[in-house]
């Protein structure tokens, strides 16, 4: 069979997590998630973001980088819980614009990351996640992580919109977007099931629209 790597994108509580669990449980593929329980710079980050977001950033740019390496080692297919891509053109940007993260510390970050994507694999797929803001913030209020109680509407807005921008013009490979408000691949094995058949097409070349829940 062939071997292929697929990355899930996405707003935070948009359902990373839970597709990129389910995908690899059910396909028996090889997953990778986002550092978070074991992050040691995290509790450090929303204490005084403007002092640790360039920590942050690094670590997660190298935890990732394993990742991909990883995945690309193991004999079977992967599929990862972020990609690598989020970290610069959504996320340091974001701390960027909101003055968290010094020019200074933005252009190195940035130097570096172009240095160690560009010895990285290119995935085959791009999974990209989206719900209305309203709906993430629901789901991140019901599942209730300390860290999180500081998310607002205005910047889940703001990382929207650098969505947008971003996948504007991402042409690394095929990008399968899907409305996760109307598919409830969590609840609804027939919803799973919708999900597996499009990302399978999608990587077999066969033509299909975007997945919007309909």
């Amino acid at each position: 069979m062939t071997k292929h790597l697929v990355v899930v994108a996405g707003n935070i509580g948009v359902g990373k997590t839970s597709l990129t669990e389910r995908m690899g449980d059910r396909l028996g593929w090889w997953t990778g998630y986002e550092s978070v329980a074991d992050n040691p710079y995290l509790s450090d980050f929303y204490a005084d973001m403007r002092a640790w977001s360039f920590h942050l950033q690094v670590f997660f740019l190298g935890h990732r980088a394993e990742q991909y390496l990883e995945a690309a080692r193991d004999a079977r297919s992967a599929i990862l819980d972020r990609s690598i891509y989020e970290d610069t053109y959504i996320f340091a940007r974001a701390l960027h614009h909101l003055g968290n993260l010094s020019e200074r510390d933005y252009l190195a970050y940035r130097r570096l990351f172009d240095l160690v994507v560009a010895s990285l694999p290119r995935p085959d797929l791009l999974i990209y996640l989206k719900a209305p803001v309203d709906v993430l913030i629901e789901r991140i209020v019901r599942r209730a992580r300390g860290m999180e109680t500081g998310i607002t509407t205005e910047y889940l807005s703001l990382l929207d919109s650098f969505y947008d921008e971003w996948l504007g013009s991402f042409d690394l490979c095929p990008v399968l977007t899907i409305r996760t408000d109307n598919l409830d691949y969590v609840h609804q094995p027939k919803a799973l099931e919708i999900v597996t058949e499009r990302i399978s097409n999608k990587l077999s070349g066969k033509e299909t629209v975007d997945l919007r829940g309909k």
